[in-house]
């Protein structure tokens, strides 16, 4: 039978109380009595005190039992409501107190008053927030036209706070940098998809700070001077052998409110921030590298060739020359002169095959390309063009100066040869035997042509455009550059013919050059201002414990496992993370990785987490995902549920791997015993009910990551109205619960 120990502690005091009371009045009486009596008396209470003292001791249990189910049930509503009432109070969304069944009618009614207490704040904060939401219209609409003319320029651009952290970045950095990630990592996709850059990351996992430093010295230095716009600039080589030219410009406070406006210039204008625009300057240097040398062979090749001709000549004009020297003079000049004409034909390619990837491909609208085309032929020729058939909903990926050189050099030929002629601009989708190209024809009346005519015209340069250096194309390298095709055709029964160039549809990854500038998804998805606020300043003094929670970087994270005794040989088989910034979750940045356990796969836990064997063939093992994952939560703190149980298979994998996983961890299931110490379940899914975080995704290592992220968030506020506002103070919290004495 289970007995309750709060009962049998409420009854031991009363029971023992009685006992004493009852041998004190059989004291008392035996003194007054006979010898004879006193002996009948001793003997009646030897013979029916154990039994009173037992019934006693039996009904005061079951007093203390019932008393405490009566505290549990009325006397403890009080503080479970509460409990309720600071979550409530933290979530600006709560409107209704939902108490749970059972409690006095006297905490019923305080809930109900609550309840209209609650409603009442949630129409203010409606009023509040609209009038908030109307005078900071102006700031956001302005904040949204800088992310989206950063997110449109075709240079990287990254914006960091002081700190380093990222707080904007546009699409072109992202993908750059992200190149240049793969490079440093070799062949082979990712470890865990994680992005090398991200909101709230530091900007120093890819610059040498050192560099950073110096540049904003140097800033520093010109705004003391009364420069206006300072810049600095550096080149710096990455992990992958790549170089970087940079551009550092000064992120500069503005006044605040009652304080005098600061002129242009000022040496007292403090920073709070930098922007950065990074080239990939790879390239270009080793182009002109290439063109350094093919010049330098050109002219030294060229100086020495033209002094044996020179000299040959010279000796050519004496009369009294024989004639066999005659002939050695006449092939020293052939052979000179042969090789170089061969080194200015490769100094000619190489100019050529520069300027082939000098233009970038760009989306645009197919029924302008065609009238600008057709505008451009009629100005240069004199024949006319119509349109005709032309898609006004196709958009291309094209090069537009370029090809529409090339329609007008087919104009051109045709009018040399024909004479002036109507011709015809077409424009159509994709056919079947097109490869999922547009259709792009330039029809005429059918003349006798033949195909070597068509090969010589695709062969030779570019004739009739103005623009420099355009004739060094061919129509070939043209069509080349878009990544189509070009073909002659005739059309008997309408007595036409026509030349038609397949070209590639926007949206598709047309063939590109290393060097060509590609534009991308211009939406601003990648910012937020409210990092300027978190610089390297806050909380410096006391270290990271005296950080503000809401000002810190985390990385939350789970693990799934072959099994619940690490120390028994069960193995990580999945790790999901994801990061919280400023106290917000930012999903996109985030960690997935399957683990090769190297062991057998427990039947028994494939029905909770659905990892199949099959799914781990192949994986990685924990020596490559463990400093990948150590690498994604540098520079954070790191955050669990249960985190000891993680925690636990991270350190045994230390000093097999050569990781140390050694920033402060934070528990979400010690935070809810310091929150909620009246709740009786501190489960992930009941704290995501009481905190009213949607589950999703349970039981997978990156859907628990997110539900736990996003319960800590919810945290913070809870946490700081408990007066628990930095690091330090939540891990001390922590460690005075009971929980924390749970180990594995």
């Amino acid at each position: 039978m289970r007995i309750d120990r709060a009962a049998l502690a409420a009854a031991l005091v009363p029971a023992a109380a009685f006992a004493a009371l009852l041998a004190a009045a059989a004291a008392a009486l035996a003194l007054t009595l006979e010898p004879p009596q006193r002996a009948a008396l001793w003997a009646l209470v030897e013979d029916r005190a154990a039994l009173v003292v037992l019934l006693w001791f039996a009904a005061s249990i079951a007093a203390g039992a019932a008393l405490r189910r009566t505290w549990e049930r009325h006397g403890a509503a009080p503080g479970r409501l509460a409990e309720r009432l600071q979550v409530l109070l933290a979530s600006p969304q709560a409107r209704a107190l939902e108490v749970p069944p059972g409690g006095s009618a006297g905490s019923v009614a305080l809930a109900r008053a609550v309840d209209a207490l609650l409603l009442q704040r949630q129409q203010l904060r409606e009023e509040i927030g609209q009038r908030v939401a109307e005078a900071s219209r102006a700031v956001e609409l302005e904040r949204s036209r800088l992310a989206v003319l950063m997110s449109e320029l075709t240079q990287s651009v990254v914006v960091c706070n002081l700190d380093g952290r990222i707080l904007l970045f546009n699409a072109r950095a992202r993908l750059q940098l992200r190149a240049l990630a793969d490079a440093a990592g070799g062949p082979g996709p990712r470890i865990g998809g994680a992005e090398p850059v991200a909101l709230g990351r530091s900007i120093y996992g890819v610059l040498d700070r050192r560099l950073v430093a110096h540049a904003l010295e140097a800033v520093q230095q010109r705004l003391a001077r009364g420069a206006a716009a300072p810049s600095a600039q550096f080149v710096t080589a990455t992990a992958g052998g790549q170089l970087l030219r940079v551009q550092l410009a000064p992120v500069r406070e503005i006044a605040r409110e009652g304080e005098a406006p600061r002129e242009s210039g000022a040496a007292d204008a403090p920073l709070n921030g930098f922007v950065l625009m990074l080239d990939n300057i790879t390239r270009e240097i080793a182009d002109d590298g290439e063109r350094d040398r093919l010049l330098h062979r050109l002219t030294e090749g060229s100086r020495s060739a033209v002094g044996s001709i020179q000299a040959a000549v010279e000796l050519l004009d004496d009369p009294a020359l024989d004639a066999a020297t005659r002939e050695r003079l006449l092939a020293v000049v052939r052979e000179e002169i042969g090789a170089l004409a061969a080194r200015i034909h490769e100094a000619a390619a190489g100019s050529a095959s520069a300027l082939r990837t000098r233009w970038p491909l760009e989306d645009m609208l197919g029924a302008d390309l065609a009238a600008a085309a057709a505008r451009r032929i009629e100005a240069v020729c004199a024949s006319r063009v119509q349109l005709s058939e032309v898609d006004p909903a196709l958009w291309l990926k094209v090069e537009s100066f370029s090809l529409i050189q090339a329609l007008v050099h087919l104009a051109l030929r045709l009018e040399q040869g024909w004479g002036t002629m109507r011709l015809l601009l077409r424009l159509a989708p994709p056919g079947e035997r097109t490869a999922g190209r547009a259709m792009l024809d330039l029809a005429f009346p059918v003349q006798p042509m033949s195909t070597e005519t068509v090969v010589a015209w695709e062969t030779e340069p570019l004739e009739g455009g103005d623009a420099a250096g355009a004739a060094a194309l061919t129509l070939r390298d043209v069509v080349q550059r878009h990544g189509g095709a070009f073909w002659f055709e005739r059309e008997r029964a309408a007595q036409r013919a026509f030349f038609r160039f397949l070209l590639p549809l926007a949206g598709e990854s047309a063939p590109l050059e290393a060097a060509a500038v590609v534009r991308h998804d211009s939406r601003p998805e990648f910012y937020d201002f409210d990092l300027f606020g978190r610089s390297a300043g806050d909380g410096a003094a006391g270290g990271l414990g005296a950080r503000a929670l809401a000002g810190l970087t985390c990385t939350v994270f789970d693990t799934e496992t072959t099994g619940l005794d690490p120390g028994a040989g069960d193995e990580i088989i999945q790790i999901g993370a994801v990061r919280v910034v400023a106290g917000k979750v930012r999903r996109q940045d985030s960690f997935e990785q399957l683990v090769d356990p190297e062991r057998a796969l427990p039947q028994a836990g494939i029905a909770i987490h659905g990892i199949q064997p099959e799914m781990l063939r192949g994986q990685p093992t924990i020596d490559t995902v463990l400093p990948a994952f150590h690498a994604f939560a540098a520079d954070s703190v790191l955050v669990a549920h249960n985190a000891a149980f993680d925690m636990r298979f991270l350190q045994l994998k230390e000093e097999r791997t050569g990781v140390r996983f050694t920033m402060p961890v934070l528990d979400t299931l010690l935070l809810s015993a310091v929150l909620h110490p009246q709740q009786e379940s501190h489960r992930l899914e009941a704290i995501a009910e009481r905190l009213g975080v949607t589950v999703l995704g349970r039981h997978t290592a990156l859907g628990d990551a997110i539900v736990t992220a996003e319960v800590f968030a919810k945290m913070i506020p809870l946490l700081e109205a408990a007066g628990i506002t930095t690091l330090q103070q939540a891990l001390e919290a922590s460690q005075r619960t009971y929980l924390a004495r749970v180990t594995y």
